[in-house]
């Protein structure tokens, strides 16, 4: 569908903000809003998304100077964790993390993201217990197994189990050495 299809809707939905408005609430003001409600944390998203890691963590943080609710807060404090994990300052991300967790400690996503600063300082505990969270409050979350990826790479290397004997071409002088 494209917008076309929407404008109608929005009209009617403005014609009846704007009827209520006039009938008996004259100190009201009622409005509309078409977008996010906060314009600095959606840019900042779809920064870090594109890979913009600075600009996602400067919009994020402006917008989690005017977050309105605790979901907008957690979402924000989630993703400049995110932010600033992709910028390495692991201990900032960290406490972001946190703080998104202190207000939902059921956020699955900053779960995953905590676990990965954990994997990158090298706390594997930490991050195995992060992940197994993740696992619990979010089965099939898409990051889940790129992380229990990074965490089996980071704990339990893969060796190579072939050997290559590059003796077979070599003269006699040269195996001997």
């Amino acid at each position: 569908m494209n917008t076309a299809h929407f404008l109608p809707l929005l009209m009617l939905l403005g014609s009846l903000a704007q009827a209520q408005s006039t009938a008996g609430q004259s100190e009201a003001v009622a409005k509309t809003v078409v977008g996010p409600a906060n314009a600095d944390l959606a840019d900042g998203a779809a920064a870090l998304r594109a890979g913009d890691a600075e600009q996602g963590v400067r919009l994020t943080e402006r917008g989690l100077s005017t977050a309105g609710g605790r979901r907008e807060r957690v979402a924000g404090y989630s993703n400049l964790c995110a932010g600033l994990t992709m910028l390495e300052r692991l201990d900032e991300a960290l406490k972001a993390c946190d703080r998104a967790l202190q207000l939902d400690d059921r956020h699955w996503r900053s779960y995953s993201n905590r676990a990965l600063v954990y994997l990158k300082q090298e706390r594997y505990e930490e991050a195995q217990t992060d992940i197994a969270r993740v696992e619990m409050l979010s089965p099939h979350a898409h990051t889940l197994e790129k992380l229990r990826a990074m965490y089996r790479d980071a704990v339990d290397p893969v060796s190579p189990s072939i050997i290559i004997d590059d003796s077979r071409g070599a003269s006699a002088d040269e195996t001997n050495r």
